[in-house]
């Protein structure tokens, strides 16, 4: 497999331009209004400091998420003081020797966690204005080729074909524009490895393929306050461990009595047999890149067990050499999902051991 420079090893930062008003508690309504308190935050949330930090951990490139509304202040018409944190963004990243990734993390009609009234891949006019965002990232970055674009973080309510074609469309309108500028793209099934057998693959050697993973679930997301199922089960789930934790999990959660049936250990080989579709992937696509963009852990559990985890991802991307961008370098204290691998306080990393892991040093 191909590789490039500055995309080996990444680090996520969600929780900045991302991941804004989207909890239920919130009426539907005022989910997609940026109040004066957010800008604020858009402004000082991330700093050069950041960046600096995350390049001294000898991570080599940024997965920056972006929400559509943060950017989009009507349709069609944009927020010039976002574009201007971006472009300081993509500065510092310069600075310090960093690639850069700008990934669409919330689309309106694609977002992963709440479900939206109308669907990106049924709404015409919603593409519409999804492509010409895509459009003005092209004409703000034109002299910078340097920036990767991510079109979509996790594709839901949608067929494959009703993704490919819409990705289709957007490649289209920016190889328009630039027929060198690197574009990425993930699958449906929230970008999980089984999706990306059904990806369309382009005859374009600037188009990067993508998957996330954060399997198993119960695991990753433990005790989370956004997803229904971990929430009524509310119990630690170590890792690794005897599989009949899990078992019990699939039982009471998911009414499933046959759960894991051919594991006495939730370990490893369960991660390499999730994992499977995506060496497949590469084995019938030797010429192209496949980047691991988005896995990672959330925060209150236990850092030994998030430890184990992420270094069992990581020996499986680097054996089969899938480069990969770790999520998340910091998680706003509102976000439900907080998956932040440094301090909230001090900015560090969690531990010397988390360190060398997310760096493939073990």
């Amino acid at each position: 497999m191909k590789k490039l420079d500055n995309f080996q090893r990444g680090m996520g930062i969600g929780g900045w331009l991302t991941n804004y008003k989207r909890f239920n508690v919130l009426p539907p309504e005022r989910r997609m209004q940026i109040t004066i308190g957010d800008i604020e935050h858009f402004e000082s949330y991330i700093t050069e400091k950041d960046v600096a930090y995350i390049a001294s951990l000898g991570m080599d490139h940024i997965r920056l998420g972006f929400d559509q509304i943060v950017l989009e202040k009507a349709p069609y018409s944009y927020r010039d003081e976002i574009f201007a944190i971006l472009h300081s963004f993509a500065d510092w990243c310069h600075k310090y020797g960093l690639g850069i990734v700008l990934n669409m993390h919330k689309a309106l009609g694609n977002y992963c966690d709440i479900l939206d009234e109308k669907g990106l891949m049924q709404d015409p006019e919603l593409q519409n204005r999804f492509i010409a965002l895509w459009e003005k990232l092209e004409a703000e970055f034109a002299s910078d080729s340097s920036v990767m674009f991510e079109l979509l973080n996790e594709v839901v309510n949608a067929t494959d074909d009703e993704w490919n074609a819409l990705a289709d469309k957007t490649v289209s309108a920016i190889r328009a524009i630039n027929k060198d500028r690197k574009i990425i793209v993930g699958c449906t099934e929230w970008n999980n490895p089984p999706g990306l057998a059904k990806l369309r693959v382009w005859d374009d050697e600037n188009i990067i393929y993508t998957f996330h993973s954060y399997a198993p679930h119960e695991f990753t997301h433990q005790r989370g306050v956004l997803q229904a199922p971990q929430l009524f089960y509310n119990r630690d789930m170590p890792y690794p461990c005897d599989i009949e934790r899990y078992r019990d999990y699939q039982k009471v959660v998911n009414r499933n009595f046959n759960g894991y049936p051919d594991l006495d250990k939730m370990d490893i080989r369960y991660l390499r047999s999730y994992l499977a579709p995506a060496k497949d992937w590469i084995e019938k696509h030797p010429d192209k890149i496949l980047w691991c963009g988005e896995f990672g852990t959330i925060r209150h559990a236990k850092l030994e067990w998030r430890e184990n985890w992420m270094r069992d991802m990581i020996s499986i991307l680097k054996e089969w050499d899938i480069p990969y961008c770790v999520w998340n370098y910091l998680s706003t204290p509102n976000d439900g999902n907080r998956f932040s691998l440094v301090d909230d306080d001090n900015r560090k990393i969690l531990s010397g051991e988390l360190h060398k892991i997310i760096l493939g040093e073990f």
